[in-house]
This record gives C-alpha cells, sequence and structure tokens, in this order.
C-alpha cells in the first residue's frame, strides 16, 4: 500500500515543529496530503507559518507540562477530544509524532482511531516523550545514532538525520564566493570571500557567552586576518554592538535572519549552540564549529548533540562555564594560526550529513506499509 496521506503532530519548540514542517512540504512534493496537528504555546504562529507554505495545519488545545498534573490532564483531555475529530475527518493512513509532550494527545487519538504511529526524535538522546510514547511506534526515527536507544520500546529504530528546510537543503552546495557575494548583496556589507569568516549565533535568544565574550575576544586580535558575521538575537542587538564598539575587523552584525544558507556558506567556523537542527546544519553545510551546549536543556540533550560531531573530530565542545574570553581567545587564535585543523573539522563534519532526511523518515514510515502487505 502506497502512502498518500500522513498526518504529522508537532508543536511546542521550533526544534519540533520546523522538522515536522520540512517532512509535510517533503510529502507535498511527493503527491501526498498531509495536515498538521499542532498544540503548545506558539501554535497559533506555527499554523500561520504552515499555511502560508500552503500547508493544512489545524490547532488542538494547548497542551501543559507534566510538571502540573491537573493542568496536564485537562489538556490532554481536550486535546485527544480534538485529534480524535480531526483524524476522523482526514482519515491518514499514518501518524508521525515529532516529539515533546505536545504529541501527546494526537498519538493517543490515533490508537484510539487504529492508525498507525511512528516517532522522529531530532537529538542524540531519545526525549522523555519520545521514550514513554515509543511502545506505540512502529518506527522511531532519529536524527543521530541515539546515546540511549536501548530505552526504547518501538518495533524498529533508525537513523534517518534531522528534516531541514528544503531551501536550506537546496543551498548546501553552495560555495564561499557565491555566499559571501549573496550577504554582500541582501545587506551591502562589503564582506571580502579571501577573509577567513567566523560565523556567531546563540540561537534565538541569544546569550551572553555569544554577545559579550565572543566579541571581547575577537577585538584582541589582529583585525586585518578575518571577519565576523553575527545574529545577536531578538532584542540584544544594541547590547552587541556595544560589545563590538571600535572594532576594526569587517562585521555583519543583525538580530536574526532568513539567509542562514548564506551565512552557513561564507562561514570557515561557526561558533553556536548545539540543538538538533544546528548540529544537522553544520554537518550538511560541512562546518567546522565551536559548541557551547545550552546549559539548561532538558537531560542535556544539547550536549550529547553537541559529542556527536566532537567524538568524530568535527567540533569542538566547550562547556558553558568554560567558556571564558581567555578561552574564546585561544580557540580563534589557533583558527587564525593553524587552519588546516579547522579544515580536517570541518570535512569531517561533511560526512557525519544525512541529507534527504525528510524523505528518509517518509521512506521508513512506506517500507512499514510495504512489509505489511
Amino acid at each position: 500500500m502506497k502512502l498518500t496521506c500522513l498526518a504529522i503532530t508537532c508543536g511546542g519548540t521550533g526544534g519540533h515543529f520546523y522538522p515536522g514542517l520540512s517532512i509535510a512540504r517533503v510529502f507535498q512534493r511527493q503527491d501526498g496530503e498531509v495536515l498538521l496537528l499542532l498544540s503548545g504555546v506558539n501554535s497559533e504562529k506555527q499554523r500561520e507559518i504552515a499555511e502560508s507554505y500552503g500547508v493544512p495545519a489545524v490547532v488542538l488545545p494547548r497542551m501543559p507540562s507534566p510538571k502540573h498534573a491537573r493542568q496536564f490532564a485537562a489538556g490532554l483531555a481536550g486535546g485527544v477530544t480534538g485529534a480524535y475529530r480531526e483524524l476522523g475527518k482526514f482519515r491518514p493512513q499514518a501518524l508521525l509524532g515529532m516529539g515533546s509532550f505536545a504529541s501527546f494527545p494526537a498519538i493517543f487519538a490515533a490508537r484510539l482511531r487504529g492508525i498507525p504511529c511512528f516517532l522522529h526524535d531530532g537529538n542524540a538522546r531519545i526525549g522523555k516523550a519520545n521514550r514513554l510514547l515509543s511502545r506505540q511506534a512502529k518506527v522511531l526515527a532519529t536524527a543521530f545514532p541515539p546515546v540511549n536507544g536501548g530505552t526504547s520500546k518501538a518495533k524498529r529504530t533508525v537513523v534517518t538525520g534531522m528534516p531541514v528546510r528544503p531551501e536550506l537543503e537546496a543551498e548546501a552546495g553552495i560555495s564561499k564566493e557565491e555566499a559571501v557575494a549573496g550577504l554582500n548583496r541582501a545587506f551591502d556589507a562589503g564582506l571580502k570571500p579571501d577573509l577567513p569568516t567566523v560565523l556567531i549565533f546563540g540561537g534565538s535568544q541569544g546569550a551572553s557567552v555569544f554577545n559579550r565574550i565572543a566579541p571581547e575576544a575577537l577585538r584582541s586580535l589582529d583585525a586585518g586576518r578575518f571577519q565576523v558575521l553575527h545574529l545577536a538575537g531578538p532584542d540584544k542587538l544594541e547590547e552587541t554592538r556595544e560589545a563590538y564598539r571600535d572594532a576594526k575587523f569587517p562585521l555583519l552584525l543583525l538580530p536574526a535572519s532568513e539567509k542562514m544558507g548564506l551565512f552557513l556558506g561564507a562561514a570557515d567556523l561557526v561558533l553556536s549552540r548545539s540543538g538538533g537542527s544546528t548540529v544537522a546544519e553544520l554537518a550538511l553545510f560541512g562546518k567546522a564549529a565551536v559548541l557551547i551546549p545550552y546549559p539548561y536543556a532538558a537531560e542535556g540533550h544539547q550536549a550529547d548533540n553537541a559529542r556527536y560531531l566532537a567524538d568524530a573530530d568535527a567540533a569542538v565542545l566547550v562547556d558553558n562555564t568554560d567558556f571564558t574570553a581567555r578561552r574564546a581567545t585561544e580557540l580563534f587564535r589557533d583558527f587564525l594560526d593553524a587552519p588546516e585543523g579547522w579544515r580536517h573539522r570541518a570535512e569531517r563534519a561533511r560526512a557525519l550529513a544525512k541529507p534527504h532526511a525528510a524523505e528518509t523518515v517518509l521512506a521508513a514510515i512506506s517500507d512499514y506499509f510495504d512489509s505489511t502487505r
């Protein structure tokens, strides 16, 4: 039986929503019919984003954290009722859950309707929600080899990679020259393609280790040897601009940008957190990195993601508390004085890439239906 109709439940953080949206868009390109079931504080905005790409989406009642038992129970009951109704109208062959407790209602509703369930986990550590739901899953797809794979009760676990935005995947082969030219056109930046280029971004909220410590370290170096691209995060632009005050090197400083393909394509070294999507994109673009895991990520999963690259000598892992101005200066200086080692890391990163992850996830679901004919 060919897979032609799929529901995807995703929501909560962007780390769950955007990979789900990417799979939905790829499935539509394969002439499949898809529906997103969203739950979480950002679900209304996520619905608008999905529909801007032509992907239909419905918002389920908000699913609170399990830390609040009564609200969680109420959200679960309302979510299951809403999901059961929507699945009855849409009648998908399968339901794919992208992780987090926001996926609970749709998974439970699918089980009540006898719809086969599949899961995807976007980190190197299978999350608590997916561990609990794995008993219901025909297949658990993972972005990276899971460090706790034995905790899954799914019938099958397969490493598929992390689905990234189709536009970003299409740009992964861009040359540095093309990327720098694109940034210059877009931002009138005056960047040079022959200068070693450092890209710094600290996630959607920014962080002091990126916006304060990195500029301090860079300002201590010979300004004629490099250039910097820095995405400071919303509401962090002015304080970061102050941190770069009187800097003599070329600098493109923005709060954020949708043109990540150009930024990654132009970079020779990336300084960032280590969310699942970031790690996958670094590998896809073949970029050496210094990774500073977000210290409050659930169960330390960002550290596990970072180790996936660091253990392969594709990145340097630095604990958040250890990233001082002195340590940053040492790393930047080594990047400039011993570039061959960092080029090796970039090659190792590219070797770990899993392109076309959305297609691979969809193929894993299709394989299940082929095996049950």
